[in-house]
């Protein structure tokens, strides 16, 4: 096992490659942490997201009054950052930890950017996974590349973070709705997991988890990719509480920036259309022989769903009874949200494949794809991502776990 040295980790700068929500909260805070922090996002993105950030910084703010975890962690002010940049080479040049957070549609773009520019011995975290260690490394096969470096995933982000914007353009704040106590991580290929997870605690946006329960080394990255719950708190709420939300501001009178599918969307027919959907994954996870995170039905039929445990732990409920106002302006305000446009053709897509491969059912998983693709006019089928985009369509069961476990591939 590669050992690792938090203190000497600590001391060199960290890239943070993506100026959107996850990258701008994970910069500001590990700046906040006393780190240096270089950020970097790609033109034409560049101007709008981080153009001011030079001048102004991050500051991280509570969305709602009151703790962030059950630790009672807390952390905010304005991070300063040692680099602004839209040069992925630049931001990694020397950079001991690299944090790709980036929405998987735009892995493609950074990993060709990132990939002539590793250098042996960088680890790299990517928030969440989304299967993007699966996609960089294949993309270094392609590219030739030999650097000896880490790569892994998690399995959500450490916060539940929103920038905010005012007249549709974002501004220097961004707000922390809360802080994970615990998250899912693992390396591709899984020898690497036990130095992977143990370098997170050199990243200040893990304080929260370092401090609280701790990191959980995942059984692959495809137990990482399983265990993301977006897709499946995400994609039934948010579809079939579509009308709520489109009727919040015109028959309810109310203001649609106070919406929320925790609050507004969730109830018990929802919630077993998420459980049956869980189900789904573990009976692919279990057909394939990798893990998944284990929850309870119970936890599913509550306004925090199973996201609570992340920041509360077991336990944590709120009954379908109570009004949530901590949930109030999570959004989302559109069905064009990334909450569809990401979590059903990345997320629900490639059960979907992974299913017709292995001969799993999905039916609940297939239906989201089709009611989405209804609704936005898109075939996710169609444009989804693949297992051929992950490297690994051609490979069978046992062929796969020695990729994902110990780094053995073969070529198609």
């Amino acid at each position: 096992m590669t050992v690792i040295d938090i203190e000497e980790l600590r001391k060199r700068p960290i890239a943070v490659l993506g100026g959107g929500a996850v990258g701008k909260t994970c910069g500001a805070d590990c700046a906040l942490a006393g780190q240096e922090v270089r950020i970097c996002d790609l033109d034409p993105f560049f101007e709008s997201t981080l153009g001011l950030v030079e001048r102004t910084g991050v500051t991280l703010q509570a969305k709602h009054p009151g703790t962030q975890n059950k630790f009672g962690f807390e952390r905010f002010g304005r991070g300063e950052f040692s680099l602004v940049t839209n040069s992925v080479a630049e931001a990694v040049r020397g950079a001991g930890l690299i944090i790709v957070g980036v929405p998987s549609i735009a892995h493609e773009a950074f990993f060709t950017e990132l990939i002539p520019h590793l250098e042996d011995g960088q680890i790299v975290h990517i928030i969440p996974d989304n299967y993007g260690s699966l996609r960089l490394r294949k993309m270094m096969r392609e590219a030739g590349s030999t650097a000896n470096v880490i790569i892994g995933g998690w399995s959500s982000a450490p916060y539940g973070t929103r920038v905010d914007t005012e007249g549709g353009i974002m501004n220097a704040r961004v707000s922390l709705v809360y802080r994970a106590i615990t998250l899912r991580g693992s390396a591709l290929p899984t020898r690497d997991t036990e130095a992977f997870i143990e370098s997170s605690k050199a990243l200040g946006c893990f304080d929260a988890i370092t401090e609280g329960e701790g990191a959980v080394a995942g059984d692959t990255v495809l137990d990482v990719g399983f265990s993301n719950v977006n897709p499946v708190i995400h994609v039934p709420g948010t579809l079939l509480g579509v009308s709520t939300m489109e009727n919040f501001p015109t028959v309810l009178g109310k203001n649609l920036h106070d919406y929320s599918i925790y609050s507004h969307a969730f109830c018990p027919s929802i919630s077993e259309v998420q459980y049956r959907f869980y189900n789904e994954e573990i009976a692919l996870a279990e057909e394939i022989g990798v893990g998944i995170q284990p929850f309870k039905r119970e936890v599913f039929f509550q306004r925090t769903s199973v996201l609570g445990q992340e920041y509360m732990g077991e336990g944590c409920t709120v009954p379908f009874e109570e009004q949530w106002e901590v949930g109030f302006g999570t959004g989302p305000f559109t069905i064009k949200n990334r909450y569809v446009t990401e979590d059903v053709p990345v997320g629900c897509h490639v059960y979907h494949e992974l299913g017709k491969k292995f001969g799993v059912p999905t039916p609940v998983i297939d239906s989201m794809i089709v009611i989405a693709g209804a609704m936005n006019g898109t075939d996710y089928f169609e444009s989804g991502m693949t297992l051929a985009d992950l490297g690994i369509a051609h490979l069978d069961r046992d062929e796969l776990l020695a990729y994902l476990r110990d780094g053995e591939y073969r070529e198609a």
